[in-house]
């Protein structure tokens, strides 16, 4: 699946590298100047498409129970590097394995032990592997933040899904999923059947890369994006034609 990183899935990547803990989809919404639903959304596709990888906690070691952390900086012939960061993986007490593109020195390893003797285990381990260790350092602190461009100007505009809307009118992007009621109907028929909400219009449908403009007879897709708008303010109450029907 592949994705436009456009304003609003930027500024929701360095929200979530900030504070993913404290970091909630309206609170989002507020700084960007969306709709809550429209950053859930966008934060279900940055996961889907592999962008987002995954939260972790960053864990000072040392605080919690008085554990070394050592970086160990080590060169692997190139063609090995993968299957070898994939095997150092395996090794207790390592919690971090990075792979540079580079001819030597082109592994980093992050290992947490109780003493040095842990450590030297870890060391034993990584060179076994047929790797060379060129440097050890114990690791002080070990911070992160957000991707500085990614983040808000201060001279920026609150802006609302590349749309200027005035009059209460709000916009929102949202992907339909497998058994929502609107599924598989073309927007005729989810018009008929009270599908739809009448004060809901979908401006367009992005569909495997391809933008398509909604009529009558268009058929929605579970996977569709769609671009929804509506002249009085969306509801939750509006949305449930494109939630999955659970029982």
């Amino acid at each position: 699946m592949s994705i436009r990183l456009d304003e609003v899935n930027k500024r929701i990547i360095h929200a979530l590298m900030e504070d993913a803990r404290n970091t909630s989809a309206p609170m989002i919404a507020d700084e960007v100047g969306v709709s809550p639903g429209t950053i859930r959304n966008r934060i279900q596709q940055l996961e889907d498409a592999g962008i987002i990888r995954g939260y972790h906690a960053n864990i000072d070691f040392e605080r919690a129970d008085g554990l070394l952390t050592s970086l160990y900086v080590c060169t692997a012939p190139v063609d090995e590097r993968q299957r070898l960061a994939q095997q150092i993986r395996t090794i207790s007490g390592v919690v971090n394995v990075r792979e540079l593109l580079t001819g030597r020195e082109n592994l980093r390893i992050l290992a947490v032990g109780e003493n040095t003797n842990d450590l030297q285990e870890v060391s034993q381990e990584i060179v076994s592997l047929g790797l060379e260790i060129v440097d050890e350092d114990l690791v002080r602190s070990d911070d992160y933040q957000g991707y500085h461009p990614y983040g808000p100007t201060e001279m920026e505009q609150r802006f609302s899904d590349f749309i200027s809307l005035t009059g209460g009118s709000e916009v929102i992007e949202l992907t339909v999923p497998e058994g929502a009621p609107i599924a598989n109907r073309t927007l005729e028929q989810a018009g008929e059947n009270g599908i739809l909400d009448d004060e809901l219009l979908i401006v367009s449908i992005e569909r495997d890369d391809t933008v398509l403009t909604p009529r009558g007879k268009t058929e929605i897709k579970s996977g569709d994006l769609l671009t929804v708008l509506s002249r009085e303010g969306i509801t939750e109450g509006m949305l449930k034609a494109f939630q999955e029907d659970t029982p």
